[in-house]
């Protein structure tokens, strides 16, 4: 398999609802009027708690700084994987990605985040850990950073002073789960019918958002919760929304896979997590992939979110229940 470090230089961020008033002007701009901007990379996702948003360095210089806005301190790279079958080039999916690279430098205690989109998957690493991402993959994978567009190969040095050893003995923190009702669905556009559905839009992100809601502490099952997850990056859109939501959008214009499955959400945390913690991604996405499950993943400023097939919750919430239990037994 090929790994693939774009050029993007991506911050994360996260608005406050309350001053999502503030931001509405630059945010039109960025998921409207591209051409407006130099912005290649953005993704902005409402959560029960905020609005999370993963932009450039040229989105980033748009918004202005105030009380409502976090900005993580570091800044992130973003990995593509990618695998041949025959002779095309296809995304790997997130259980390949589990498999072979969050796991990994889950143990070698680098911090990722993970973005699915319609389109493929995305891992962000921070610019720090770069060293220590090439030379943990280098043997499993064509490691490529695309320079001016063009992908030149990363030549893995020998040497490994300075970096951590893997630790297999260390049990990571388990985090709680919850499985909120709402039913969603994966979606795309093509970006030239954007300007139709553009008044919608705005309506679902910046005026029909619902007051903060608590994730239910007394069950696993809570009930529906605020999610919408809009990305435009390199051109391609995708559109993540609950079944209820995509009945205001003309059913002609957004474009789904030929099942038109449904999903459902695995919400991890049951506090902020934070973002030098290793392992949150590989604690939901490993078991997942152990058992062939497909998933689609979007990290968050303060929780990470897994989308499953409706019909196999189900099991998911087994196989993660008997990853949690094993964990806390290990940790006692």
């Amino acid at each position: 398999m090929e790994l693939h470090i774009l050029e993007h230089r991506v911050r994360v961020l996260s608005i406050a609802r309350p001053g999502l008033w503030l931001y509405t002007h630059p945010l039109i701009k960025l998921l409207l009027l591209p051409c407006r901007s130099r912005c290649k990379f953005f993704s902005l996702t409402e959560t029960p708690e905020d609005y999370t948003l993963m932009v450039d360095e040229e989105g980033f210089a748009e918004l202005p700084p105030s009380e409502f806005l976090q900005v993580a301190e570091a800044t992130w790279l973003v990995m593509n994987v990618s695998s041949h079958s025959g002779t095309a080039v296809q995304a790997a999916g997130v259980t390949k990605i589990a498999r072979s690279v969050i796991a990994p430098l889950a143990e070698h205690h680098v911090s990722v985040l993970m973005l699915s989109t319609y389109q493929t998957d995305f891992i962000l690493v921070r610019e720090q850990d770069l060293s220590v991402v090439i030379h943990t993959l280098a043997r499993e994978f064509d490691i490529y950073r695309e320079v001016g567009g063009e992908p030149v190969p990363v030549i893995r040095e020998d040497s490994s002073n300075g970096l951590p050893r893997a630790q297999h003995g260390s049990s990571p923190t388990v985090h709680p789960i919850q499985s909120p009702q709402n039913r969603f669905c994966v979606l795309t556009l093509d970006p030239e019918t954007l300007p139709s559905i553009a008044t919608i839009l705005i309506d679902v992100l910046f005026y029909s958002h619902s007051a903060p809601r608590e994730a239910a502490s007394d069950g696993l099952e809570s009930s529906s919760i605020p999610f919408f997850a809009f990305s435009l990056i390199e051109g391609y859109i995708s559109i993540v929304m609950d079944a209820e939501t995509q009945k205001k959008f003309p059913s002609d214009l957004l474009l789904t896979s030929s099942s038109g499955e449904l999903w459902r959400m695995v919400r991890i945390g049951g506090h902020p997590l934070g973002f030098d913690e290793c392992g949150i991604v590989a604690q939901i996405a490993g078991p997942l992939a152990a058992a062939d499950i497909s998933a689609y993943y979007i990290s968050t400023f303060n929780f990470d979110h897994a989308l499953v097939p409706e019909d196999g919750i189900s099991s998911v919430i087994q196989v993660l229940q008997r990853r949690q239990e094993g964990l806390v037994s290990e940790g006692s």
